[in-house]
């Protein structure tokens, strides 16, 4: 306070008395925060002890990370403390979800020894609206089962509903198995093998088959595969035959081994995987096991 009986102080005692530098109170007296309530007669701004509260308040709206123009409002009485901080939180739950993504996108980069090239890339995929993710989601869709009306519809269903949709606020983990989910819809081998997957099933079911019945097939093979394992059933044995038989019947062996195959590759594991993690799920079961053995079964005896 200025020893002339006016209880006012100067910048230098209002540094001293808060602990804030002169520079930046200066800053915020010059940008309208903090106005001097008068001059002293060698033109100092002077400042009264309603101005040491108002500086507390700015001090501490702006260690919450508002902006002058903000504090300029809660000070004029333009705005409520309550309403910019609502506000702010919105702002900040925004940013916290572009870290979240950035951090994601660093993470894949560093374990995988990608290129530039490459980071560019799943920065992209990782930022893409809601809108840009749905149009990958359906141009996949449309390349794997367009013009194939005949394929089961349920397995359409499944799969349209089976792709997961990125969560407004996911986790690191999340972007990072979307990216890379990403990465496969829009791999042209992977949608080749697709839709060769869906040509085979569209070309095995007669108009009278009912929807559900090749999720069903599948299933069951699955099942009598994964009792067969639990049995120590060699797939080479005369035993496998009576596994397999009831449910493949008078079928060609090598039709079904080369549909089996298409609809067991590595990537239609990893695919389903994807999706389960994009959701924050244990990924199931890829059944990866069950499928060797009947591909090994079939392929011991292809003519039956």
């Amino acid at each position: 306070m200025i020893d002339d009986g006016t209880g006012l102080f100067t910048i230098g005692e209002l540094s001293r008395s808060t602990g804030l530098s002169v520079r930046t109170i200066r800053y915020w007296s010059d940008e309208g925060a903090l106005p001097p309530v008068a001059r002293s007669s060698g033109g100092y701004r002077l400042y009264d002890a309603a101005s040491v509260a108002r500086l507390e308040l700015i001090r501490t709206l702006r260690e919450l990370g508002l902006g002058l123009d903000d504090v300029r409002k809660v000070l004029a009485g333009e705005t409520t403390v309550a309403e910019v901080a609502a506000a702010h939180v919105v702002a900040l739950d925004a940013q916290i979800r572009s870290l979240k993504v950035t951090r994601a996108v660093l993470s894949t980069v560093a374990r995988r020894g990608s290129t530039a090239e490459e980071m560019t890339l799943m920065n992209k995929l990782a930022r893409l609206s809601a809108a840009e993710r749905k149009r990958i989601a359906d141009d996949f869709m449309e390349e794997t089962f367009g013009g194939l009306d005949t394929a089961d519809p349920d397995i359409r269903t499944r799969m349209r509903f089976g792709l997961a949709e990125l969560p407004e606020d996911p986790t690191p983990e999340q972007v990072d198995a979307w990216v890379e989910l990403a990465e496969l819809l829009q791999d042209k081998g992977f949608r080749r093998r697709m839709r060769k997957m869906i040509e085979f099933n569209a070309a095995d079911r007669g108009p009278d088959v009912p929807a559900g019945t090749s999720l069903w097939f599948m299933s069951r093979l699955v099942q009598l595969a994964g009792e067969a394992l639990e049995q120590d059933v060699d797939p080479e044995s005369p035993e496998a035959e009576e596994v397999l038989g009831p449910l493949l019947g008078n079928a060609d062996r090598a039709a079904v081994l080369e549909r089996l195959e298409s609809a067991a590759h590595v990537e239609m594991a990893r695919f389903r995987e994807l999706n389960a993690l994009v959701r924050g799920m244990e990924p199931l079961s890829a059944h990866r096991a069950e499928f060797a053995w009947v591909v090994a079964a079939l392929r011991a005896r292809p003519a039956r």
